[in-house]
């Protein structure tokens, strides 16, 4: 169980509820894609290069409708939608959705996209799943019991040699952003074995969490893009800094780093460097 203040949980419960509706989004917008980005809407949000279709939507509404059946009263984030949370309000539990992590590939028909929720209590991470639509993998954590992939134990990495690691990243969705951040990319790329852009950053937390990345750095992640990603990874054993507001460890505010307890300090000092840390 978790305790906080006056709140209590079962978190393995918790996990069960994140992973049994993520399948059913998952399910969702598989079925759909098609008619989702060809028959349905394509929009924009920050940028043109910033996309939100129809499957994104009607996953969240899914996703809205079945938690409100079997967690009612407790409020959702979710990219699309929103906080339904009272205004003013703090504590307690709160469940933090991305319907489709990685719209750009589910655009495309590139498989590496995700459903991602995670339930929060006071803002930290207590259960999640991440589901592969595609695929069907199912990763999973509950804060204290661990992380699995379809039922099995995850692990990071025993990488202890930053020239021999392999570590993945994301770009912003602004132009000119991106050019800064490739430009960082490409200082780093001569201390490490060589550098992964998957698009879907909770798939980049997992990946590191079952060992498939050494690690894992992104700026401008959103609550919904590492809120089980991250709880994932870290109950295999990685480190996690989420985006903090006046950190001063040399990283900006909005920076993502999660990596195998053996590079931690090495991957640190590289992206200070390299220039990445302060993007």
């Amino acid at each position: 169980m978790f305790v906080g203040l006056e709140f209590e949980y079962d978190l393995p419960a918790l996990r069960a509820v994140a992973v049994e509706v993520a399948e059913q989004a998952a399910d969702l917008v598989r079925d759909i894609r098609d008619e989702a980005v060809t028959q349905g809407s394509v929009d924009t949000k920050s940028t043109e290069t910033d996309v939100v279709t129809t499957g994104d939507r009607e996953a969240e509404r899914l996703i809205r409708t079945r938690l409100a059946t079997v967690r009612p009263g407790e409020p959702i984030l979710g990219e699309e939608g929103g906080d339904d949370a009272v205004p003013g309000s703090s504590g307690g539990l709160r469940w933090v959705v991305d319907p489709i992590d990685g719209t750009v590939n589910y655009l495309y028909g590139f498989p590496q996209y995700a459903v991602s929720i995670a339930a929060q209590v006071d803002g930290r991470s207590v259960a999640g799943a991440v589901v592969e639509p595609v695929s069907g993998r199912v990763w999973s954590a509950a804060r204290g019991y661990g992380a699995e992939l379809d039922g099995v134990p995850l692990r990071v990495s025993g990488a202890d040699r930053m020239d021999l690691a392999l570590i993945g990243t994301g770009f912003h969705y602004s132009a000119e952003r991106r050019r800064s951040q490739a430009a960082a990319v490409a200082r780093l790329l001569g201390e490490i074995r060589d550098i992964r852009r998957s698009g879907a950053a909770s798939l980049d937390l997992c990946a590191v969490a079952a060992g498939w990345l050494d690690g894992y750095y992104e700026h401008g992640l959103q609550r919904w893009d590492w809120a089980a990603g991250g709880l994932i990874a870290t109950e295999a054993g990685a480190r996690l800094r989420l985006p903090t507001s006046g950190a001063r460890d040399g990283f900006g505010d909005d920076t993502t780093l999660c990596t195998a307890p053996g590079i931690a300090e090495e991957l640190t000092a590289a992206l200070k460097r390299s220039g990445a840390a302060e993007l």
